[in-house]
């Protein structure tokens, strides 16, 4: 089994702890990195390389959509799950700016998990629960 590499990258600690939460039980994945603003966001991706990144829009420094553009261009194999309150109102940029999935914070965990799922379907990785 290959383990993919997931970076968490959101201004808000108690965002980044349900994530992680909701991750942290898989077998298939490990939590690489978490990033509290986007410059260092971008620090830890370019660094680490990780498979995966759930990634907020709203964050100090440089918002997500900006991160997003820089890491496909330089990470273009890197699946980017955008989980945002803004997600109706940034869905277009994102998507041009290279996100794989846009997901509502309003729409809880669930989506994320499956959408979790699903990328790490694409990179090659079938699901494994503990």
């Amino acid at each position: 089994m290959v383990v993919k590499r997931v970076l968490i990258a959101d201004d808000s600690e108690p965002i980044r702890e349900l994530i992680r939460r909701l991750l942290e039980h898989r077998l298939d994945l490990e939590i690489c990195a978490e990033a509290t603003d986007g410059r260092e966001t971008l620090e830890w991706a370019l660094a680490i390389q990780p498979d995966l990144i759930v990634l907020d829009v709203l964050m100090p420094l440089l918002n997500g959509v900006e991160v997003a553009s820089v890491l496909k261009k330089n990470l273009p194999s890197c699946k980017i799950i955008l989980f945002t309150m803004y997600g109706e109102y940034v869905r277009s940029l994102a998507f041009a700016a290279g996100v794989d999935i846009v997901l509502p914070k309003p729409d809880g965990l669930s989506p994320l998990a499956e959408a979790v799922d699903r990328m790490l379907q694409e990179l090659g990785s079938e699901p494994i629960s503990p």
